[in-house]
C-alpha cells in the first residue's frame, strides 16, 4: 500500500516517477539533474557532505560515474554540461526520465510523457522506454492518451473514462471493446 506515503518513502520502495509538466532543475546541467536522483541511495548525510570524509567522496564520484552511465544510455550524454533549459523539448522528457531511473526503481510511473511532443520525439520516446523496459528490467506505468503510443508500449490496459474504470485487457482487446469504443468515440450514428 503506497496512498499516504511521502515521495521520498516512495522512492526508498523503489518507485518513480515523471510529470505531466517537465519538472526539471532548469538552471543546473543536465549531469546535475540525473545525480539528483541518485541522492536517495547515497548513505552519507549531511555531516559527510560538510566534513567530505574519503568516503562521502568516493560515494560523490560513484554519482557522477552512475549518473553518466544513464545518460548515455538515455542518449543524453553528449549533453552532461548543458544546462537542462536549453534542451530541446524531447530530450528535457528523456531528461526527467534519466533523473527517475537514477533512483534505482523498479516501477517507473510515466504520466503522459508524450504530451506535447511532435511524431519523431514520440517514435524516440516508444524506442526508449522499450528499451528502458527491456534492458533496464523496469516496469512501466504508462497514463497516457497518444493512442498509438499506448497500444505499441502495453501488455495490458486499463481505461478510465471519468474517472471510472471502464475496461481492461490487451491492446487487441482494448481496440475492439464496444464500451471503450462508446466513452471515447461516441454512439454509432445511422446516416
Amino acid at each position: 500500500r503506497v496512498n499516504g506515503l511521502k515521495p521520498n518513502h516512495l522512492t526508498e520502495r523503489g518507485l518513480a516517477r515523471t510529470f505531466q509538466n517537465i519538472r526539471l532543475f532548469p538552471n543546473m546541467t543536465v549531469l546535475e539533474n540525473v545525480m539528483i536522483g541518485r541522492h536517495c541511495r547515497m548513505s552519507s548525510g549531511i555531516l559527510g557532505a560538510i566534513f567530505r570524509g574519503r568516503g562521502t567522496v568516493r560515494e560523490e564520484q560513484e554519482v557522477v560515474r552512475e549518473s553518466y552511465v544513464i545518460l548515455e544510455k538515455i542518449g543524453l550524454a553528449g549533453f552532461v554540461n548543458e544546462f537542462a533549459m536549453n534542451l530541446p523539448y524531447g530530450a528535457q522528457r528523456r531528461l526527467e526520465i534519466a533523473r527517475a531511473m537514477a533512483t534505482e526503481p523498479f516501477l517507473l510511473l510515466l504520466d503522459e510523457p508524450a504530451a506535447g511532443m511532435n511524431p519523431q520525439e514520440t517514435k524516440e520516446l516508444d524506442d526508449l522506454i522499450i528499451w528502458i523496459r527491456d534492458n533496464e528490467k523496469i516496469s512501466i506505468l504508462l497514463i497516457e492518451h497518444d493512442m498509438k503510443l499506448v497500444m505499441s508500449l502495453s501488455d495490458r490496459i486499463f481505461v478510465v473514462d471519468y474517472g471510472k474504470k471502464i475496461a481492461q485487457g490487451t491492446p487487441e482487446e482494448i481496440k475492439y471493446n464496444p464500451t471503450v469504443i462508446k466513452a471515447y468515440l461516441g454512439e454509432e450514428i445511422d446516416a
